[in-house]
């Protein structure tokens, strides 16, 4: 074997020994897994998540994405609705909004299925190097198109769980409702807003838990 020879067959090992070493080490060598690949991580992501949310009482539960009235966190509302909080009415009120979202959350997989199709992956970098950075470049990059889906979701479930009817008799004779967001349409934004912040928190768990797991990914995921 002549020099040139060693030295390109040094090389080969090298560049083997460094690609091992990268698929061992790198989270789940994301940079090179086909666009396939990613999209299987994140909507296997999305579905864990919604299924997650869609259980009764997960959003009110879980005090890091429960919902909100609108107004500085709920307390504005209760200010505004003087007699009827004292009553416990503001509080069913929340609870009914939680109801609503997760209704939403549990229609909403066809919703974020498609937004996760429709991305391009090419330009996020962050896909390598954070846990939950396809969760996070799909919030970015989608989170307008989702809001706009997720929005008629949220509005039909605040119908079915009354939480519109709630509304309208604590802000019988409250001019200063609408200032706080406390209409129909304001309550809609505000839930649709909070349900989508709880989503991509439950998201992202779901993406970490994935990547430490290349054994459930190898088993169909991707």
């Amino acid at each position: 074997m002549d020099r040139n020879e060693a030295m390109m067959e040094r090389r080969m090992l090298l560049a083997g020994a460094a690609a091992m070493f990268a698929l061992i080490h790198a989270p789940l060598a994301m940079a090179k897994l086909p666009k396939s690949g990613v999209k299987g991580l994140i909507a296997g992501a999305s579905d864990g998540a919604l299924d997650k949310l869609a259980e009764p009482g997960a959003f009110y539960r879980d005090t890091a994405v429960r919902i909100l009235l609108p107004g500085a966190n709920g307390k504005l509302a209760s200010k505004l609705f003087g007699v009827g909080d004292k009553l416990g009415l503001t509080t069913n009120l929340t609870k009914s909004l939680n109801d609503a979202g997760g209704r939403a959350a549990g229609e909403a997989k066809p919703v974020f299925r498609a937004a996760i199709d429709n991305l391009r992956w090419t330009d996020a970098p962050a896909l390598v190097s954070k846990n939950d950075g396809a969760t996070r470049y799909l919030q970015t990059s989608a989170g307008d198109v989702l809001f706009t889906k997720v929005s008629p979701l949220v509005g039909s479930a605040l119908e079915n769980v009354g939480a519109y009817r709630q509304l309208d008799q604590l802000s019988k004779g409250n001019q200063l409702m609408a200032s706080a967001g406390l209409t129909r349409d304001g309550l809609t934004r505000s839930v649709t807003e909070q349900a989508l912040k709880g989503i991509f928190h439950y998201m992202a768990g779901e993406e970490a838990a994935l990547r430490r797991n290349p054994a459930a990914l190898l088993k169909g995921v991707f």
